[in-house]
Order: structure tokens, then sequence, then C-alpha cells
């Protein structure tokens, strides 16, 4: 168990330097003068090929109920409210963990861990700490459901592995028949979940020591053979106990019947051969009558065993050799990763590229493996539980493939143990994951969202997008709700919400989702306005219903009378409609504009417009006339600096832009014959063009970004920045 006490613990609630190894035990890196490798030799073989589940089991401890205890500690309610008023706060978890244990008090321990976990379930050592809590008080069976439930949901734990299997040792009767039969099914399933892990070299050790212990050579000679295939960090002191296991007992006792009877028969043809020369050479030089001594058939002699074992190191060797290539390979990546458990503290950029460069490697080797099977050595293929003999079997396409995926799951997964809290890491697992198995992907997202990244609304709204992709609107619907139930009052959640029902064909429930916005936004009038011109452009452009539309404007303007986005898109809802029906609305909401607080120059763009729309749809000169007397009044009275290239007396080697982006040339200095009416050129419209669909569909940094909208070219005015499909 991790140390107890005051002393600082890191993520895992293991003390800092119980992590590392000793410096005496780590072996230096492979050898630099085999710096080139064949791809003959392929990557090495896997320990198991048991597939790794993308979604852990759910972990849900049983309430204690027979052993409880009274009262809970003084300053348990006080440590337990601060952890949950703000569960992302690490150190009011870890200060509520330490006071319990501190206190010895089973009932608030229990339940601070249980509380604890859910929310950090990555923690090994606290798992260790509950489990060793319940084996203390006496509750076996508890500490080893505790352990199980850790490893679920960290399955990649060599410490827990061990100390599970370490539980076991300690409390199963070892005289029962099935103990050892559950021990070693459990050691498999630790190295078919852990087994790949680099680090993974005390796992093994502690398997073919408890295979030795048990009296059962040969199979602790298969589990050597097996992680010879395997690249870790102690890869070499593997194959020095290989030899010295062989060399401390006789070849019979640990290789295979099939082995040892191939390897016997190989060596006692070569021992004849050897002999039978020998006897050419001495018969020449023995004395006439004296016969050669016999030897009896069938029996082994010393120099015959070591010939066997000087084959086993023959052909283990090329094993070794490959496997050294592999580990070469690795070593810088592994090198560079200074922190592989889980902790709240944020990794620096070096050990996020670290991670993503060995994500990119390992990928890389896949896809080449994929291509060119034939490349990969057949000797490092492996299966569960396989004895390796004399000749190397043979591999299919498909096993390459299923090893060298195994392994790059097995590193991404490593990879979103210490990187659980960084959202790209899930995302880019998830797009490995989707053309394989969809619902492999969706393990991943609802491990993602529901456990660690809960506050993360981004990877959320790309669950939801996925679940919608694959024709769930259920669960997408239910993504959504629940993440604004988490963070409620974002308002890209509501208008993802709103789309999805708008895309199923639920055009009613669309509207009501936007009307409930509304209506809970009138304390907030920016909030509300931006809902209130979204609901209005609904039902403009999908309800076909204008007159709700301008309600929903002129409601939202009696809030907010100082939004000059509000007038606007009113504005553009009258210039929309119909020319000979559209004169006295476009005309009043000018007139409305013009008497609200609003920016001076804001004023002049709304006065301009009223112009431009008299110009192009006015039935008579009159009445363009007197609107255009009313514009020149008002850019007297606001000082405008428009006023001279609105009359056309600007330079005319100066160019004027139009919104179209086409250039104009300004007329020159000629006298007017008659009153000069400005030419303008009309603005596109908000409520007939919705703008933001000239860019990506999600993010809104900044609804209100733009403070004026030059010439009236209001571009991109809510900010849509973000892509819909989540960042590759």
């Amino acid at each position: 168990m991790a140390a107890e006490g005051c002393e600082e613990m890191s993520g895992n609630g293991e003390l800092e330097e119980s992590s590392a190894m000793e410096a005496a035990e780590v072996p230096a890196p492979p050898p630099i003068e085999m710096a080139e490798m064949s791809e003959e030799n392929g990557s090495a073989a896997i320990a198991t090929e048991a597939p790794l589940d993308p979604d852990p089991a759910p972990f849900s401890l049983p309430p204690a109920t027979e052993d409880e205890e009274g009262e809970l500690p003084t300053d348990f309610e006080r440590l337990w409210k601060a952890a949950h008023d703000n569960p992302q706060d690490f150190t009011s978890w870890t200060d509520l963990l330490q006071y319990c244990e501190q206190e010895g008090h089973i009932t608030a321990s229990r339940r601070a861990l249980e509380a604890f976990l859910a929310r950090y379930p990555l923690c090994y050592g606290y798992w260790k700490k509950f489990a060793d809590l319940e084996r203390r008080a006496g509750y076996n069976n508890k500490a080893e459901e505790v352990c199980v439930q850790g490893l679920q949901a960290i399955p990649l734990s060599v410490d827990l592995w061990i100390h599970y299997i370490n539980l076991l040792l300690g409390t199963l009767d070892m005289n029962l028949p099935e103990s050892p039969a559950r021990i070693r099914s459990v050691f498999e399933d630790a190295v078919a979940a852990a087994g790949l892990d680099f680090h993974s070299d005390r796992l093994w050790d502690l398997y073919v020591e408890w295979e030795k212990e048990q009296g059962n050579m040969k199979n602790a000679t298969t589990v050597l053979d097996r992680v010879l295939k395997v690249p870790t960090q102690m890869y070499n002191t593997h194959y020095d106990k290989f030899k010295a296991h062989l060399s401390s007992h006789e070849p019979k006792e640990v290789l295979s019947s099939e082995e040892y009877e191939e390897l016997r028969t190989l060596c006692r043809q070569s021992q004849k051969a050897e002999r039978a020369e020998q006897a050419q050479e001495e018969e020449a030089e023995r004395p006439p009558g004296e016969e050669e001594p016999a030897t009896p058939e069938g029996t082994d002699t010393e120099e015959l065993m070591q010939k066997i074992r000087d084959q086993v190191l023959v052909n283990r060797d090329k094993v070794y050799q490959d496997n050294e290539g592999e580990v070469r390979k690795r070593w810088h990546f592994e090198d560079a990763i200074k922190r592989p458990y889980f902790h709240v503290k944020p990794l620096d950029r070096v050990q996020l590229r670290a991670w993503h460069s060995y994500l990119d490697w390992e990928i890389a080797q896949l896809n080449k493996d994929t291509k060119d099977p034939n490349q990969v050595d057949p000797s490092q293929a492996a299966t569960e539980g396989s004895e390796v003999t004399a000749q190397p079997q043979e591999r299919s396409e498909e096993a390459v493939v299923a090893h060298d995926d195994h392994r790059v799951r097995i590193l991404f997964e490593r990879c979103l143990i210490a990187c659980a809290l960084y959202e790209e890491f899930w995302t880019r697992y998830i797009h490995y994951l989707e053309p394989q198995s969809v619902d492999e992907a969706r393990a991943v997202y609802k491990r993602a969202c529901e456990i660690h990244l809960m506050y993360k609304p981004n990877i959320h709204m790309q669950w939801a997008t996925f679940e919608e992709r694959h024709g769930d609107l259920t669960e997408a619907r239910r993504v959504l709700e629940a993440l604004e139930k988490s963070l409620p009052g974002l308002a890209v959640v509501r208008l993802r919400r709103a789309a999805l029902e708008r895309r199923a064909g639920q055009l009613d429930q669309s509207e009501a989702l936007l009307q409930e916005a509304v209506a809970e936004s009138k304390e907030k009038p920016t909030l509300h306005a931006f809902y209130s011109i979204k609901l209005a452009r609904l039902l403009l452009k999908l309800g076909r219903n204008p007159s709700r539309a301008r309600r929903v404007l002129q409601e939202a303007l009696e809030i907010s009378p100082d939004n000059d986005k509000l007038h606007l898109n009113l504005l553009e809802l009258e210039v929309s409609g119909e020319p000979w029906a559209s004169a006295e609305a476009v005309q009043e909401c000018v007139t409305r504009a013009l008497a609200a607080p609003l920016a001076p120059h804001t004023k002049i763009l709304f006065s301009q417009r009223g112009l431009q729309y008299a110009e192009d749809y006015s039935n008579s000169i009159q009445s363009v006339l007197s609107v255009y007397e009313e514009h020149q009044k008002l850019l007297n009275e606001l000082g405008g600096t428009k006023r001279g290239a609105e009359n056309g007396d600007e330079d005319p080697e100066k160019l004027s832009k139009s919104d179209d982006g086409s250039a104009v040339a300004v007329s020159a200095q000629v006298p007017p014959t008659m009153p000069h009416v400005p030419i303008t050129t009309p603005p596109p419209p908000v409520m007939g063009t919705d703008m933001s669909a000239q860019t990506g569909y999600g993010g809104y940094s900044n609804w209100y970004q733009q403070p004026q909208y030059g010439s009236y070219n209001y571009q991109n005015t809510w900010n849509y920045n973000q892509g819909y499909y989540p960042p590759s």
C-alpha cells in the first residue's frame, strides 16, 4: 500500500517517489550499433490478443449497512461540502480524504473515497487505499470488489493489478484446488490488459515467480517466452532470467513435451553424426580385437542435455534480438514521457507533443505493417498461453493487423491516463476507432463526457453530432439536454438543440426551445435580443409567418430599445416584404431607430437605408426628395462625415467599394441641375439571407463583436467561427 500520512501525494494517491524505479534497476538503452533494423523483423508479438475494452464497466460500490459506525467526525460535513460545492477542486478532495484517514472512521472514509473515485477514477493509489481500508476492517470480499472496480476503471494500472493479486494471495486458501486456478486466471487477465505496457516488467516477473513457487516450471517457461516478445523497459533482464531458469533445471522439466522431444531428436541425430565421425578416426588406432564400448540406447547424457539447452537459446536469441529492435524504436518516445500517470496539474506542451509524436509513429507502424504484412517476422507471432516451439509459426495478415491494432489501442489508453483532461486526445482516439466500430467510438465518448470532461462543452456537442450522424436522435437529444443541465445558460447548446429538432422535422419543438430561451433570458437584455433574433428568423424563413416574427422583434425592442441589431433585423424583415405593402412599415422602422438611443453613425446608416428603399421602390419623386431632405438634416444635426461622399463630390480618382466588392467610380464635380439623389448600394439583408450560413456552425466566442457595420456591411454578425464537425 502507498505510504500514509501527511507526505505530499501525487494525483494517484501515491508518494511521488514511489512511482519511480530505482536507478540501479533501470537498464541502459539498447545498444546503438544495431541502429538499422530490417523490415523483416517487424513488431514484437503481443502477450495476449485480448481486446481492449474502450468502455470500462461502471463502478459503483454497494452502500455499507451492517458495519456502519456512529456519528461522523466533527469536520467531515464542512470538508464534504467544500468538495461537493467545487468538485473540480482536487485539493478540497485530498483534504477530505486525508482528514478521514487521520480520523480512522471507516464510514466517513468509505463515503469520501466513493465520491472521490467516481470523480477521479484514474487515481490508482486511492483504489489501493480503499481496498486496504476494507481489508484492515476484515471485509476481504469488499476489498476484492474495490480492486475489481478499480481495474475496470483503469485496466492498464500495473500497480493496481499487483495489489489485487497480492490481496488474493493473502486471503485465498491455497490448499483448495480452485485457488491456484483463480490466481492464474487473474494473472492472465492482468497480462492481457496491461502486459503490453512498457513498464509492465514487475507484473511479468511476479507471474513467473508465482508459477515457480507452484512448481510449474513449464508454465514459468511459457510466461518467460511470452514476455521475451514484449518490448518493455527491462527487456534484457527477462532474457537473463530465462537463461538462469533453463540452466538450473533439466530441459525436460522446463520445456513443453513437443519442443523437448523435437530438440532431443535433433540433438541426438547431431550427436550420432559426430560420434560416427569420431568412431572412424578411433577405429584406425584401436588395437586388433578390441570392440567399441557400447552406449545404452535411450540414455540422455549431460552432453546431450547441454546441446538441447544450447539449441533452445539459439531459438530464443532470434526472438530476443527482434524484441530488442522494437525496444530501440520506442525508447526515445518512452524516455520523453515524464508523467505517465494521471494528475490534475496541466502537462506542458513538450509532454503533449511527445504523446502526439508517439501516437503518430505507432499508427504509422500499423499502416506500414498492414500494407506489407510479409515484412513481419513470423517468429514474433504469439497467442495467449502458447508455448514456443523450435519452428516459428506463420501468421496471417489478419493476425498482423489485430496485433498491431491492439498495440495502438494500448498506447491510446496509456495516453488517456496521463492526458485524461485534454479533449484533443479523446477526439483523436474516437476518430481512430469510428471507422472500425461505431459502438467502441461511442463508448469512448461516454467515458470522456460522463467522467473526465463533464464541463467541456465542445466534446459533448461533438458526441451529439456523432449520434445524429449515426441516426440515434434520441441519444443526441439526451447528450445535449444533459450538457445544458451541467452548463445552464450556454447559448450554443440551446441553439444546437433547436437545430437538431429542426433537422429532425420537429419545427414546433425547435420553436418551443427558442421561445423558452427568450422567456428565460429577459433579465439579460443582450442574450434576450440574441434569442429573439434567432426565433424571428425561424418564424420568418421556415414558419413563413412574418407577422409573428415582427411581433417577436418588437417585443424584444421594448426590453432593449438601444440594441441596434434588433432594429436592423426588424428593418430587413420589412424590406423583404412586398414593396407596395411595406413602404410605410419601412419608414416606421427608420423613424423608430432614429428616436432610439443609438450611436450617431448607426442612426445615419438607418436613415441612409430608408432613403435607399425610397429611391428603389417609391412611386413619386416628391417622396424620394422628402426622405432625402430629412436625411440631409440628420447629417447636419449629427455632424456626419459622409455628406461629401454621399453628394458625389469626392475626388474622381478615388474609387468607392460597393458592398458586393465591385469598384464604383464616384462622379466628378458636375453642377447638378436638380437636387442630387445619392447613389447607394443595398446591403445584404439580415432576415432574407442568413449571413451566419457563410461560415461554419458552432462556437459563439463574441456575439456582438462588431460595433459598427461600415456602409451597412454587417458581416458575420454572430461570429460563427467554429466548424460543425469536431477538429481532426
